[in-house]
């Protein structure tokens, strides 16, 4: 029996009931043929059926009568899903039937046609795969393709043909790679092409499983579609091969799903990695080439970049400046140049760029530029409904146009930067204020003093760490004495700047009461405590502040006349001394906990201090870094100051030649401190015991020595200084009392005396016979005060000399 066709239409489905018993019937449904699978499907052998009437095996009561069989047209193929025959041993078999003419045999011979039987299971579950196999051929989303050994295409389902855009026809012959021409394969090194695969699978038998094929189909040349390509070997009944199937099905939404995904990803990890926008711009350029552009350019808003809110004026009155461009290599050729970095960029108003910015959202321009071979895609940067700036992603002929899809992924890509940016331009905003506040609040210049010679350095941090809390100061005092101080707050930002601030007005404030080093650290560690205390309590909204506190701090006072320096320290790094021959180490001292820490004691220890010593004082971020062990930095600061006397200037600069380290995220300051000493004669002392009739004697030396410094002019009011700063020593302390007197930049008058009461002014009646001295002197002198030593009180006053003199 030959090859039965099934009613599906679809030419060459290879559909075969070979499997089936069969007649050949003749007039009045006489059996002409029995094949032998009806002989073992009903048991009669053919010379008990041909010739006789193939309804006399119809055998159940209320079944089909007569001669009659059931007509072509039951069921969806013509079968008739219950007949009833009867079997040689007296069973009746429920069978399913089909029943359907032959053609006319030549010279008019009497009609035919053919019986088939099969029971209903079988059929039934060979329905079951034909409706698979139709299925597959017809309406399955899998391409299914043959090619014979010599790789051409013999045979394809209708979804290939739905494809091809065409009937099997137009593309039966062709090899793999001609069906789509110009394509390529995505993810693997195959430099041999799809043919030469394809020919691997019919040598090798090796399959190819999920093989990612970029192109364009023919109905859509300027598209883009990528398929999943699965090839194995078809072999005969003999195990000979006879061709290669191969299995396709269209991914481009996924692959693009995922191309999507892996670039968002990828943006996620490499884009605002900093709070500086133009390197957040490049890292945008960088992940988008050449993955959906192949040049990218970023324009931001010159406000944007100098850390200022965006204002809400028209674009055009806010000047754009190029921060990044990217261009793919292999595409460099095919693409106008493009603006170099910081240029100003003065697009067209029918520009799409122009029409981004003024309208605030993306505009795509899927048509080429005439005569480029370009596709743009300008997307505004915005963040919380302000304009940013401006992204351009720009496609050349290697490319399909962009299309909504691509534009979306520009958006994302575009929304993820600009928060990143607006985050950097607030940034930029508060560490530019914290610097101006750090430099208004830092000593714009060093006082110039006849005791010391100083010079300093100051670096900020890195804007990515933000401004610290890094001060220093040099501090006049009596007696021509000067403090100096360098401190380090902890934190960084605005309420580090703020907090330093804070600090160096107290170390100021508290300078000025003359205290010991040791005293004044203590002071001020106790005011930190305090602010804590007070900033600890919460705020209107129950959140409690979150201030900076705290820090490390040396404090000194050098004595020109003495030539010696007390120092204390509250947790801050030692200082290097420098000795006038140029050797240079660190400066032991005893240990003080940090500011803040509260309630432990502090200690400072003098040192000497000769004529043309070198004092170095320091924060860490000088001598310490990711890079830079603290010891290695102390040591290359010792190398650098030592040796002969240099400029302090030129030794600055020697310092920060090799220090700080480029990976330092702190501030860095320095303070150098060279020694002097007062001219020779310029002080002058006496002792008196604790009578009146001393006080005349020392008004007269005071006068003398004053017209030997040809300071004749001074005489009276220093000889009523003098004299009222005595008489307070006489009538209330004891033991000896000195007097002194300096002549410098203006001239001091100190008298001492082992009292520790500080005498101060009152306002006199008229009928009150004293009283009025001190006020005298805070009338004629510059400045006065009192200050403590460990043997009693200083009184000093200060009166201005001209400049001449």
């Amino acid at each position: 029996m030959g090859a039965w066709e099934s009613a599906s239409g679809v030419t060459g489905e290879p559909v075969a009931f070979s499997w089936a018993a069969s007649a050949v019937l003749g007039a009045r449904l006489r059996v002409h043929g029995w094949s032998p699978a009806a002989q073992e499907l009903l048991g009669y052998p053919p010379e008990d059926v041909l010739g006789t009437p193939v309804t006399r095996l119809v055998g159940a009561p209320g079944h089909y009568h007569g001669e009659d069989l059931p007509p072509a047209t039951l069921g969806p193929e013509g079968l008739a899903r219950d007949l009833v025959l009867r079997h040689r041993d007296g069973r009746a078999l429920h069978l399913a039937a089909a029943h359907r003419p032959l053609p006319a045999s030549p010279g008019g011979q009497e009609a035919t046609s053919l019986l088939l039987l099969a029971p209903a299971g079988e059929l039934r579950d060979w329905e079951t795969g034909q409706a698979v196999l139709r299925a597959l051929f017809t309406q399955s989303p899998i391409g299914l393709t043959l090619y014979d050994t010599e790789l051409r295409v013999t045979w394809a389902n209708d979804t290939c043909a739905r494809e091809m855009a065409g009937s099997p026809e137009r593309y039966r012959g062709l090899h793999p790679d001609e069906l789509v021409p110009g394509g390529e394969i995505l993810g693997a090194e195959r430099p041999d092409g799809l043919r030469a695969l394809v020919r691997g699978v019919l040598e090798t038998g090796e399959p190819v499983i999920d093989l990612h094929y970029r192109g364009s189909p023919p109905e859509d040349p300027a598209g883009e579609r990528i398929w999943s390509y699965s090839y194995y070997r078809l072999l005969d009944g003999r195990g000979r091969p006879v061709g290669v199937c191969e299995e396709s099905f269209d991914i481009t939404e996924r692959y693009r799903a995922e191309r999507r995904l892996r670039l968002l990803v990828r943006a996620g990890e490499r884009i605002g990695t900093t709070l500086d926008p133009r390197r957040t711009a490049t890292e945008l350029a960088l992940t988008a080439v050449p993955q959906i552009a192949d040049r990218v350019a970023v324009d931001l808003y010159q406000d944007v970049l100098e850390g200022r809110a965006p204002r809400g004026a028209p674009h055009r009155e806010r000047p754009l400046v190029r921060v990044a461009s990217f261009t793919a290599p292999s595409a460099a050729a095919g693409l106008p140049a493009a603006l170099t970095r910081d240029a100003r960029p003065d697009y067209p108003e029918s520009s799409p760029q122009a029409r981004a910015l003024r309208g605030g959202s993306a505009v795509l321009d899927p048509d080429r530029d005439a005569g480029e071979g370009l596709s743009t895609l300008a997307v505004p940067l915005r963040a919380q409904g302000a304009g940013l700036g401006l992204v351009t992603f720009v496609r050349g002929g290697g490319w399909p146009p962009y299309r909504s899809d691509d534009r979306d992924l520009a958006e994302e890509l575009v929304r993820r930067t600009a928060v990143a940016v607006d985050n950097a331009r607030r940034y930029a905003g508060e560490h530019q204020a914290a610097v101006t506040l750090q430099r208004d609040l830092l000593p714009g210049q060093l006082p110039t003093l006849s005791a010391v010679e100083a010079a300093y350095r100051y670096l900020p941090a890195d804007s990515r760490v933000g401004v610290g809390g890094d001060w220093f100061d040099v501090i006049p005092l009596s007696g021509c004495r000067v403090g100096f101080v360098v401190g380090d707050v902890v934190g960084h930002g605005l309420r580090a700047a703020a907090t330093m601030g804070r600090l160096r007005a107290t170390v100021r404030a508290l300078a000025q009461l003359d205290l010991a080093p040791e005293e004044l650290l203590a002071r001020l560690d106790d005011l930190i405590v305090q602010w804590a205390e007070e900033r600890a309590a919460p705020e209107e909204d129950g959140a409690p502040h979150e201030e900076t506190t705290g820090g490390t701090c040396l404090y000194g006072i050098y004595d020109p006349v003495s030539q010696k320096c007390a120092l204390a320290r509250a947790g801050h790094l030692l200082p290097v001394l420098v000795t006038p021959g140029g050797r240079a180490a660190l400066r032991e001292l005893p240990s003080g906990p940090p500011l803040g820490t509260g309630g432990l004691p502090f200690e400072s220890a003098e040192v000497d201090l000769p004529e043309g010593s070198l004092l170095a004082l320091f924060t860490d971020g000088l001598v310490e870094a990711r890079d830079l062990d603290l010891d290695e930095g102390l040591d290359r600061l010792t190398r650098v100051l030592a040796g002969p006397a240099r400029p302090l200037d030129r030794l600055c600069g020697e310092v920060l030649s090799v220090l700080p380290s480029p990976m330092t995220t702190d501030d860095a300051a320095l303070l150098l401190v060279r020694s002097r000493a007062l001219a020779p004669g310029s002080v002058v002392s006496w002792e008196m015991p604790a009578e009146a009739a001393a006080v005349p004697e020392l008004r007269r030396k005071a006068r003398e020595q004053l017209a030997a410094w040809d300071l004749d002019e001074f005489s009276f009011t220093t000889e009523l200084i003098v004299g009222e700063f005595l008489s307070n020593a006489v009538r209330h302390a004891d033991g000896p009392i000195g007097l002194r007197l300096i002549r410098d930049r203006s001239l001091l008058c100190e008298v001492s005396d082992a009292s520790l009461t500080s005498p101060h002014v009152r306002q006199a009646s008229m009928d009150d016979e004293g009283g009025r001295g001190l006020f005298l002197v805070s009338q004629t002198a510059q400045r006065w005060g009192t200050r403590y030593t460990r043997t009693g009180k200083v009184l000093w006053a200060e009166q201005p000399l001209p400049p001449a003199v």
